[in-house]
């Protein structure tokens, strides 16, 4: 993402990148290593994005978000606006209400978060991005203070009734990221 972006032009196609990490917990830039709570044997990298601690793991889509927001006109807050639409109307698809919360990025479900968002502007073009929740082993959370918030609770779509195969939920949710963010 870095190489990418340092890379390039006034002509170079935005791009989403869609994975699944292997366990790890991922610290930002202004991230406190107290809202790591107690030792395991994941791993914690520090990494250049925005926001507290998060875990990511296997059953989590992450989407990388490439995007020169210069060319398309709107900025960072714009652009989260734009993600978190995104995953509620993805959600709603599935049934399932959630929303945003105030001064706190991401997307909640019964003020549970299902969905962080981090990100990292720079040259005006976005890198890192959104993790979703779908079928995944949520108790590393319990080793953090989620996106740095005590106590914070988190769900997951299997949680709330929805089983879908990740290469077929990653493919619409590339289609919505594309049509909200190229809106």
């Amino acid at each position: 993402m870095q190489a990418f972006t340092a890379q390039r032009d006034a002509d170079s196609a935005d791009e989403i990148w869609l994975l699944e990490h292997p366990p790890v917990y991922t610290l930002g830039q202004a991230g406190k290593p107290e809202h790591l709570l107690r030792a395991t044997d994941i791993p914690l990298v520090h990494i250049d994005r925005g926001g507290q601690i998060t875990y990511h793991g296997p059953g989590q889509i992450v989407a990388y978000l490439l995007v020169d927001l210069k060319r398309r006109g709107y900025g960072v807050r714009e652009l989260v606006t734009r993600i978190e639409q995104t995953v509620i109307d993805l959600l709603a698809r599935h049934n399932i209400d959630a929303q945003r919360l105030a001064n706190a990025p991401g997307v909640y479900v019964d003020n549970a978060k299902i969905a962080a968002l981090g990100l990292r502007i720079k040259h005006g073009c976005s890198y890192h991005g959104l993790s979703l929740n779908v079928d995944m082993d949520l108790s590393p959370f319990g080793n953090i203070n989620p996106c740095g918030y005590q106590g914070m609770a988190v769900t997951q779509m299997r949680d709330l009734g929805v089983t879908i195969p990740m290469p077929q939920l990653g493919l619409s949710l590339s289609e919505h990221l594309t049509r909200h963010i190229a809106r």
